[in-house]
């Protein structure tokens, strides 16, 4: 018997269907989806994306902070430039203004809730009498509802603020960055807490975190870029007051386990949000892998002596809490200026807690292209919610 025949037509169908199929499935998910349109960017978080609350509230950074690009301190606790303001120029816009600015502020483009010392829990030890700030997370997030209503109210108004105020469908559009929880975990360990109870106190600031972002989402909110928290046992502030057994980078090996437990536990719960938000598009954004690459191989990259600080005085790590970056030290009975190093471009650490503006950029470039995102989704992208 004769086996049927299949027509060409349907051959010539199927064969082009399945090279269509084999293309597609081989491009990479970045080229697949179209880039999303955010109009502004509301920034929630800590020292680490503060552009200028804390120094606009309570206490601004000396000189030499923003030496680097500035050329002056501008509110930034580092040399130049943060990781969130490479993260606003590659969407295309503008600083970030504070909220807590008052002066020259423009928030057409989004508003930055951040500020140096934040927590995700309400501290016990606030400034000035304290280490940490009193806009704590819900704080901010109580001042995002503020500015998304009062600045309608503006706009209906009219009058030369209503242009400085975004446009009412920003609010849904924007892209909403979340940079905090590393103060949580420092509060733990100068309250001399141990390792262990620092880990066991994780779980309630993640349950802080979920619920903020839960408050947020009902005002509007629907794409999320939350950043974990950075290897703190790289940091010289850590290595110089808390003695410990270190890994192969140098890095205080027990103080960074705490930091992968919270990046753990937060992984974790950007995926229970995305059940209990379903019209939120949620990236989770691995920062630490990239902070920790340029402890690890610091040449590969360009860098060197990256446990070392470029602005302060004293010690295997060129940090002393009594004679900070821009403060003063003594030195044979006389009083020395605490300055920068002779070369912050190479530089990972700027003043012992903070960054410089070269790995900034170093960990902007690397994080934008969704390498290092959950799902792998470049930041132009994370409008949305899957790959599928």
């Amino acid at each position: 018997m004769e086996s049927p025949r299949i027509p060409i037509k349907a051959i010539v169908s199927l064969f082009c269907s399945y090279m269509f199929l084999s293309h597609i499935t081989t491009l990479s998910p970045a080229l697949a989806l179209e880039d999303c349109e955010f109009p502004a960017i509301f920034n929630f978080g800590d020292s680490n994306s503060d552009t200028g609350g804390l120094a606009a509230s309570l206490s601004p950074p000396p000189p030499p902070y923003g030496e680097t690009y500035f050329h002056m301190p501008v509110g930034r606790f580092s040399d130049g430039r943060l990781i969130i303001d490479f993260l606003a120029k590659s969407l295309g816009h503008p600083f970030l203004s504070a909220y807590l600015d008052s002066l020259g502020t423009n928030f057409s483009y989004g508003a930055n809730f951040a500020t140096a010392a934040s927590t995700i829990r309400l501290p016990e030890h606030i400034l000035p009498a304290g280490g940490f700030s009193p806009f704590y997370l819900n704080i901010q997030y109580m001042q995002f509802m503020q500015l998304k209503f009062r600045s309608q109210l503006i706009r209906q108004r009219g009058g030369i603020f209503a242009s400085l105020m975004p446009k009412e469908e920003y609010f849904s559009k924007a892209l909403y960055t979340f940079d905090i929880g590393q103060n949580d975990l420092g509060e733990g360990f100068f309250d001399n807490l141990t390792v262990q109870q620092v880990n066991a106190s994780v779980p309630d600031i993640i349950s802080g975190f979920s619920e903020n972002i839960k408050k947020i989402y009902d005002l509007g909110a629907r794409s999320f870029w939350i950043h974990n928290t950075g290897p703190i046992g790289c940091l010289p502030y850590i290595l110089a007051n808390f003695p410990s057994q270190k890994d192969e980078a140098g890095c205080a090996k027990s103080y960074n386990e705490v930091a992968q437990h919270f990046n753990h536990k937060l992984k974790e719960a950007t995926v229970q949000l995305r059940k209990d938000l379903p019209l939120a598009a949620i990236t989770y954004v691995d920062v630490y892998s990239v902070k920790y690459s340029l402890f690890k191989e610091p040449k590969k990259y360009g860098f060197e002596l990256p446990l070392v600080a470029c602005c302060g005085y004293g010690g295997e790590y060129n940090y002393n809490g009594s004679s900070e970056c821009g403060g003063t030290a003594t030195v044979n009975g006389s009083q020395i200026f605490v300055g920068s190093c002779k070369d912050p471009s190479v530089k990972v650490n700027w003043d012992g807690i903070h960054y410089t503006e070269a790995a900034a950029k170093f960990i902007s470039d690397k994080i934008s292209t969704g390498a290092f995102s959950d799902p792998p989704l470049a930041l132009k992208q994370a409008c949305h919610k899957s790959l599928a």
